[in-house]
C-alpha cells in the first residue's frame, strides 16, 4: 500500500514527537499517574497550545480541518510514548459524535472546550452484560415533558473521574438487543444523580463505573436521532477502532525498539545476546508482525471514512484481527527477550505491553472482529 505523507503531514509527526520526547519521559509518567484521575492537565494544556486537540474538527467550529492521517500520526505519537491523557475519549470519540450528529448548538458550547483543552469528555457505553456488542443497551431514556430520565449502569468509563461530560448511550423504545431504539445523549459529569466508583485499570489508565440514577436532562441533550442512534454510534466506535490501531502501532514500534537495543546491551558469555542467531530470527519475526500491523493501521484509517457501513465495519474488524495478533506476539516477545526484568515494574517495556493488552481487548478483540469478517464473507 503507498502512504506518502505530505509535507504538512510531515511537520505535524516531527513536531508531536519532539513534543512528547520532551514532556513524557517514563519517570515522568508515574508522577502523571498520580494526579486526579490519572493524567496530568498540565501535559493536556501542552497538547492544546499545540493545536492537536483542534485537528480533526472544521475551522467552521472552530478547529483545523484534519483528516484521519492527522488522527493515525498523533495517535501513533502517543502510543510511542505511552500518553495518559484522554485524547482518545475526547478528541476522537468525544469530538466524533459531536462532528458527525451534534446539531449546531452542540457543536458550539463545546468544540471550542475540547480545541482549548478546557473541556474533556467520557463515553459511557459498555454494560454488566453487554461485551462488545454496542446495541446491547440496558440503560433506559424516557421521556418525560419536554426533556429526558436517564437511568442505569455503566461500566470502565474511561476518564469517568475527570470527564466534565458524559456521551452516555441509553434505550428510547424497544427490547435491550433491538437494533432500534438506542440513543446517545449529553450528560452532565457533575449531575447530583450521577455516582462514580473510580479505579485505575491494568495499564496505568483510570476507569469508572456510572450509576445514573433518574438523572434528568433537556431535549437538546440528545446526540442525533434518539431512536436511532446505533449508526452513529457505530461510525464513531469504527474511528475509535482506527485510532487504536495506530496507538497500538506506536506501542508495537517502540516495543520493538526496546528490545532491540536491550538485546545489543545486554552480554552472556562474555558477548551481546544479540549476536545469537535464534534471538535475531525472533526480532525479524517481530518486525514482520509489526509491518502487517502497520499496513493494517493505515487501512483502517482509510476505511474509516468508507460511506458504506457494512464496508467500513468489515474492514476495521480485519484490522482489529491483525492487531490483536501482531499486538499479543509482539509483547510476549518482548518481555520473553528482556528476560526476568520484562516482568518488573520497574521495566518500561512491560507497561507497554499491559497497553497493547488493554487495546486488544477495546471495542472487540481479535476473536470478536475474525468472526466479524467470517459473518461478512471475508475482507475480499
Amino acid at each position: 500500500m503507498e502512504f506518502d505523507l505530505s509535507d504538512e503531514q510531515r511537520i505535524l509527526k516531527e513536531s508531536v514527537g519532539r513534543l512528547l520526547a520532551d514532556v513524557y519521559r517514563f519517570e515522568q509518567r508515574h508522577k502523571y499517574m498520580k494526579e486526579k484521575g490519572g493524567w496530568s492537565r498540565a501535559i493536556w494544556s501542552r497538547l492544546a497550545q499545540q493545536g492537536l486537540l483542534g485537528l480533526p474538527f472544521l475551522e467552521a467550529d472552530g478547529g483545523f480541518g484534519a483528516g484521519a492521517v492527522e488522527t493515525l500520526i498523533v495517535m501513533e505519537a502517543l502510543g510511542r510514548a505511552l500518553v495518559l491523557e484522554p485524547y482518545l475519549a475526547t478528541v476522537v470519540i468525544g469530538g466524533g459524535f459531536l462532528r458527525h450528529g451534534g446539531s449546531a448548538a452542540q457543536k458550539a458550547a463545546h468544540i471550542p472546550s475540547i480545541v482549548d483543552g478546557s473541556k474533556t469528555f467520557a463515553f459511557a457505553q459498555l454494560e454488566k452484560s453487554s461485551r462488545y456488542d454496542l446495541n446491547d443497551v440496558a440503560t433506559s431514556a424516557k421521556k418525560m415533558g419536554n426533556g429526558w430520565i436517564i437511568d442505569g449502569e455503566k461500566r470502565i468509563v474511561i476518564n469517568g473521574e475527570n470527564a466534565d461530560a458524559l456521551i452516555v448511550t441509553a434505550r428510547t423504545r424497544g427490547a435491550r438487543r433491538d437494533k432500534c431504539g438506542v440513543g446517545v445523549f449529553l450528560v452532565p459529569a457533575t449531575a447530583k444523580e450521577v455516582s462514580k466508583r473510580s479505579y485505575q485499570t491494568q495499564d496505568g489508565l483510570h476507569a469508572t463505573d456510572v450509576v445514573l440514577s433518574g438523572v434528568e436532562i433537556a431535549a437538546e441533550a440528545a446526540i442525533g436521532d434518539v431512536d436511532n442512534g446505533l449508526p452513529l454510534i457505530e461510525r464513531v466506535v469504527d474511528e475509535a477502532r482506527a485510532a487504536l490501531c495506530a496507538e497500538a502501532v506506536g506501542l508495537m514500534d517502540e516495543s520493538l525498539n526496546m528490545t532491540i537495543e536491550y538485546l545489543k546491551a545486554r552480554e552472556q558469555f562474555g558477548v551481546a545476546i544479540g549476536t545469537f542467531q535464534s534471538l535475531q530470527h525472533r526480532a525479524a519475526d517481530m518486525f514482520v508482525a509489526l509491518e502487517q500491523a502497520r499496513s493494517m493501521s493505515m487501512f483502517a484509517t482509510m476505511a474509516s471514512n468508507f460511506d458504506d457501513p457494512a464496508e467500513r465495519a468489515k474492514s476495521m474488524a480485519a484490522a482489529k484481527v491483525q492487531i490483536g495478533r501482531s499486538g499479543k506476539f509482539i509483547g510476549q516477545q518482548s518481555i520473553q527477550l528482556h528476560g526476568g526484568i520484562g516482568m518488573t515494574m520497574d521495566a518500561k517495556i512491560g507497561h507497554y505491553f499491559k497497553r497493547l493488552t488493554m487495546i486488544e481487548h477495546t471495542f472487540g478483540d481479535a476473536d470478536y472482529h475474525l468472526r466479524r469478517v467470517s459473518e461478512s464473507g471475508g475482507l475480499f
